[in-house]
């Protein structure tokens, strides 16, 4: 999902009994399905989030040192996000590995656009990218 998403998930848009993440696009809502890791990451950082902050009012689901006990606070900065990447990676290049890394897995457009909630076109794109031998016959 795109960062600016991302700093702006709220707490109340994750179920972790349904394994569901509502993301908000303007008026619209995506709902996308968690996969087995992206679960356990999210309910691990949720368990410490609470531990080292539980008297937080903030609704963001990441918070920073700062804005964890100021729910007026800014939303986490994309330097945060950042920061603990290794060099040479980004936010969007690791989006956009992990959806071709599924398009070769599964080949599916529809899986595609459950989980990372993006176009049919957009979905298409990577299915090819993924399997030129399956849709080089197909018309364009």
């Amino acid at each position: 999902m795109p960062v600016h998403e991302l700093r702006t998930i709220l707490t109340c848009d994750l179920d972790l009994a349904r394994g569901t993440l509502v993301i908000r696009r303007g008026l619209r809502r995506h709902t996308l399905y968690l996969e087995e890791l992206t679960h356990r990451i999210t309910a691990d950082w949720l368990d410490y989030r609470h531990g080292r902050w539980p008297a937080s009012t903030n609704p963001r689901l990441l918070v920073s040192q700062r804005s964890a006990l100021d729910p007026d606070h800014p939303a986490v900065s994309k330097t945060l996000l950042r920061d603990d990447l290794p060099q040479g990676l980004t936010l969007v290049g690791l989006r956009q590995d992990r959806i071709l890394n599924e398009a070769a897995e599964a080949a599916d457009p529809l899986r595609l656009m459950r989980l990372f909630g993006i176009t049919e076109k957009t979905a298409m794109h990577y299915v090819t990218v993924a399997h030129p031998e399956r849709t080089a016959k197909l018309p364009r």
